[in-house]
Formats: structure tokens, C-alpha cells, sequence
């Protein structure tokens, strides 16, 4: 039915991934998400991949612009050679504000940048399974030597995917055309912006290249927000939890597009007056019930598999869950996690 992929949460560290990648793995995921944000993307996946046998392992999403495309094919290529294949390679552009402020890196129109950072992936990578001569030409990116002594040379899974993150339309329809599946962000993976918004984009895409978009040509990744858990008093608390997360993103402007197809534009106004006054702690309650049903499915690990099929079924092949905070409550999510994969 689905492949289900368990999403880590941004602050864990180093130190606690391989665990968390082996309870993912015994709890009959078939991947694991691990984020770029408070700690190093590569690093966590190098460790979740070397903690297990089975598990495919995914950055969701690092950031790019900040990192070579050469360094990152490197460590990609090495990856993939210790894992024997079991690396996808999540790309994202971030905000102009962080890309120039927290790192000091060149932010350019992020669309044109983007297809150039996957396309010349590519390039390198051909360049270390073929030897072929390095040559890439683009208006952010030139590559055009690569020694023998610094070539990793050729390797047995030499296809790793170059999936990314996108939520505008001309970011939609160009990773469509490019890159071999799309992530969501959690603010436009409400089943109706899927159907309007996001297929019809990702089609246009398809067309512009001449692909199907099938599942075995293109994957559309789902992440929603989930509320879930033993009981319903834990997933109240999970409930709330997600409402206060959806309350930040939504002081971005640029998640905006999806409160827009409901008609709660307002919303992300008054979100983003409420930050520069200051008010963080009562954001959260500018979003309603009915707001939080559109965006955030909601039940116990009994019940949270049905309601997830009934809202995503038709619209991917890969969604992702969430591990319990408590291991206690691992065999639980593991039913969920059975029924979501039709096992």
C-alpha cells in the first residue's frame, strides 16, 4: 500500500541516531528520514546507515546552496558504497535569510540554482562510475576537472536518487522535470492541495521532460504533521503540540499558498505580525480545530492507519510516521506501521 518512512526529530544528536535508526528498523519501516537543521544531514545518515542492514536512509531535506555539489556528491558516492545502496539524497533551497545570514553563502533565483545543483550531481556522479571527462557548464556551477587520484572510481549502485523539497509552482514543475521524487513540507500536504495544487504542477513538469511520473519514475513523499499515540489523552497532547508547529511555519510567508486554497490567508498575516511583535506563545491559538483537520491527521495507533489511508490513498506511495517518543509503545505504532504497508 505504502512505503512508510520514519521522520526523526530535529534536535537528535549524533549520538542518539544510530538507535533511533535500529528501533526504525525493527519496527518494520522501510526508511528513515534524517534532517539537516540542528545537526549535520551527511553525518546523521552516515550513522543511521552504518546502525543497519535493511533500512533506506534519507536526507529531508539538507540544505544545498551552502555545500559544493562536489562535496556533497563525495560523501553521497560514499554513502551509497557503505550502505550498498540504500541512500536517497534529499535536497532543499532554505529561506534567502538564513542562506545569507547563518551561512554566508550565495543565494541566487533559487529555481535555476536548484536544477543546476541536481544536474551537475549527476554530471559527477557519472564522472566517478565512467571516468568519463568532468564537464558541466551552468551559470552557478562549473566542473571540469576531476583527477584520477581524486575520483572514488566506480561503484555497484551507482543510481542514487536525488529526490527534493518544494513548495512554489516554478519549484514544483522543475523538480517534476528533474529530480526523481518530491518531499513535502508539512504545510502542503493537505489531501485536497495534493489533488489542485501539487499533482497538476508535478504533471506539468512530467510533460516538460517526457516522463511518465509513475511510481517507479517519480516519488511524491509525503510528510504530514500526525497526531498519534496509545490513547487519546496522548494524542490530544500531540494534537496541540502540532497546532503550536503549524502556528510558526505559518508565520512564513512563503508557506502561505495552502492557507490560501482554504481561504484562511488572513491567518498567516496575523502569524507574521505576532512574530515581529513578539507574541511566540499565543500564535498557536490563531489556528481553529477546523484548520488543524485539514493539515494534521489525527487518532490513536488503533485507528491513525485508516484514517491516513483514507486521506492519502491515490496520491503517493510513500508516506512518513512518526517513532514513539516512549519504546514502550513501539509494538503499538507497529500494527499502525503494518496496516499503512498492507502486511
Amino acid at each position: 500500500m505504502f512505503e512508510v518512512f520514519a521522520a526523526t526529530p530535529e534536535t537528535m544528536s549524533p549520538a542518539e541516531i544510530g538507535e533511533h535508526a535500529k528501533r526504525a528498523e525493527a519496527m518494520g519501516f522501510n526508511g528513515l528520514q534524517v534532517p539537516d537543521a540542528v545537526h549535520d544531514g551527511l553525518l546523521l545518515a552516515a550513522l543511521a546507515l552504518n546502525a543497519t542492514s535493511t533500512l533506506v536512509v534519507s536526507t529531508s531535506v539538507l540544505v544545498a546552496f551552502p555545500r559544493s555539489p562536489m562535496t556533497v556528491a563525495v560523501a553521497s558516492w560514499d554513502l551509497q558504497q557503505l550502505s550498498k545502496g540504500r541512500f536517497e539524497i534529499g535536497l532543499g533551497t532554505q529561506v534567502k535569510g538564513n542562506i545569507e545570514k547563518r551561512y554566508s553563502a550565495h543565494w541566487g533565483s533559487p529555481v535555476p540554482h536548484l536544477r543546476e545543483y541536481m544536474q551537475s550531481l549527476r554530471t559527477i556522479f557519472n564522472a566517478f562510475q565512467t571516468s568519463e571527462r568532468l564537464h558541466f557548464e551552468g551559470e552557478y556551477y562549473q566542473f571540469s576537472k576531476l583527477q584520477p587520484f581524486f575520483n572514488p572510481g566506480p561503484i555497484e549502485h551507482p543510481d542514487i536518487p536525488i529526490l527534493a523539497g518544494a513548495v512554489g509552482p516554478n519549484m514544483t514543475k522543475m523538480v517534476g522535470a528533474i529530480a526523481d521524487g518530491m518531499i513535502t513540507h508539512p504545510t502542503n500536504t493537505p489531501p485536497r492541495y495534493i489533488r489542485e495544487v501539487c499533482i497538476p504542477r508535478l504533471n506539468e513538469g512530467f510533460a516538460r521532460s517526457g516522463r511518465s511520473g509513475d511510481d517507479d519514475d517519480f516519488k511524491l513523499i509525503l510528510g504530514p504533521l500526525t497526531a498519534t499515540g496509545k490513547d487519546q489523552t496522548t494524542v490530544d497532547a500531540e494534537w496541540e503540540k502540532q497546532r503550536g508547529l503549524l502556528g510558526f511555519l505559518y508565520s512564513t510567508p512563503a508557506y502561505w499558498p495552502s492557507l490560501e486554497l482554504f481561504g484562511w490567508q488572513e491567518k498567516g498575516q496575523q502569524l507574521l505580525d505576532m512574530t515581529r511583535e513578539g507574541n511566540w506563545s499565543v500564535m498557536k491559538d490563531i489556528l481553529s480545530d477546523e484548520m488543524l483537520h485539514e493539515f494534521v491527521p489525527k487518532g490513536t495507533y488503533d485507528e491513525i492507519a485508516e484514517v491516513m489511508i483514507e486521506r492519502y490513498q491515490g496520491l503517493t506511495k510513500r508516506i512518513t510516521f512518526p517513532i514513539p517518543e516512549d519504546p514502550a509503545d513501539d509494538v503499538l505504532a507497529m500494527k499502525a506501521i503494518e496496516r499503512l504497508r498492507g502486511i
